[in-house]
């Protein structure tokens, strides 16, 4: 779609917006700060589930200095359940950055903007735009489906030169005084109206009439993506080892998957509850009691664990093995939330008979 057919759009999106925008805590104050957080933690999760995270955030960080200066057990523990713990791990970063090299102040040019850790194209733009009322599109997927419906476009989204030229276009017809409305409209049409997977509320668009892929019958089929490969399945067991009132725990490699962050031991595999005690016993625990508890299912982006789990009740704790008291887990501990479902099975009563 080029420039001048989306000129168009311009007003009646800024009306309907002004009219049905939602009121969302981090639009109060568009302060630059609260715009990142949110930006981040918006990134693959919904609105109504980022909510209590953005305001305990906000209340225990309030601003860069407080942030750039986090213990970083507090730091993921705020982060906890958001999951995509370098994204926090970045935010910090940054923050650093900001206070040390721009004296604490938010860089207003989205090319210094981008240089910061974690930072994207489309982060950069929503702050430039938002906080600065500077014309830098943010362009993420929902607009990427708006401007594809409304052009009848069939071009791969997933390319960077489509990206490109999006943002090219929309950058030519941003409203002066009022350049972190149009992006915040633009963003809220897709949340709200021109829904993803086949689900346009055209009735409702205010951009129905100049909507090609509406007038050709198209728009539920738009925007054209490739196709995702399948996710790797990867079967593990869970061993929620319980000494006394103690629990173990173990941190997980400084790189790769959930980096840096404690979990219950695992192992790949489907263990039966003799291999799981043997596999207990080459760790140095010895259970006077093996339960099996629930299973579960974690979905990573390109990886799926199906998981089963053990409660084992060890005859004495191993030095291997971090060990924590139930309220530490809960008030300290930043545990990954694919592990989360084996939380409950911590309490299970003594008196449970063992398989072992």
């Amino acid at each position: 779609m080029d420039s001048e057919s989306l000129q168009a759009i311009v007003a009646p999106l800024l009306e309907w917006y002004d009219r049905h925008a939602r009121i969302l805590p981090w639009r109060e104050s568009p302060e630059p700060y609260r715009v990142w957080i949110s930006e981040i933690m918006l990134q693959q999760t919904r609105v109504e589930a980022v909510k209590p995270y953005y305001d305990r955030f906000l209340k225990e960080l309030p601003n860069l200095h407080a942030l750039a200066e986090a213990p970083e057990p507090q730091l993921l523990k705020l982060w906890e359940g958001l999951g995509y713990y370098n994204r926090v791990r970045n935010l910090q970063k940054a923050a650093r950055v900001i206070v040390s090299e721009y004296g604490g102040e938010f860089p207003r040019d989205v090319e210094t903007l981008r240089s910061l850790p974690g930072i994207g194209e489309y982060t950069a733009g929503a702050i430039a735009s938002i906080s600065f009322n500077r014309p830098e599109p943010a362009v993420d997927g929902n607009v990427l489906r708006v401007v594809s419906r409304l052009a009848a476009s069939r071009e791969d989204i997933s390319s960077p030169k489509v990206k490109g030229a999006i943002s090219d276009a929309l950058r030519q017809v941003y409203p002066a005084g009022r350049c972190g409305d149009f992006t915040q409209s633009l963003m809220e049409l897709g949340a709200t109206v021109c829904l993803p997977n086949g689900a346009p509320r055209c009735a409702e668009c205010p951009l129905a009439e100049l909507c090609a892929g509406r007038r050709e019958g198209i728009a539920a089929g738009l925007p054209v993506k490739p196709g995702r490969k399948p996710r790797r399945i990867e079967p593990r067991t869970v061993f929620l080892l319980r000494c006394g009132d103690r629990i173990a725990l173990l941190r997980r490699p400084g790189s790769g998957l959930l980096a840096g962050l404690w979990e219950f031991p695992n192992t790949a595999g489907s263990l039966t509850v003799a291999e799981a005690a043997e596999w207990m016993a080459g760790q140095g625990i010895f259970a006077e009691r093996i339960i099996a508890t629930g299973g579960a299912k974690h979905v990573f982006t390109h990886l799926e664990w199906h998981m089963s789990g053990f409660l084992a009740d060890c005859k004495a704790e191993n030095g291997g093995f971090h060990w924590v008291t139930r309220d530490e887990l809960e008030r300290e501990i930043s545990l990954p939330t694919a592990f989360r479902p084996f939380v409950e099975a911590l309490d299970a009563e003594s008196a449970q008979p063992s398989l072992f």
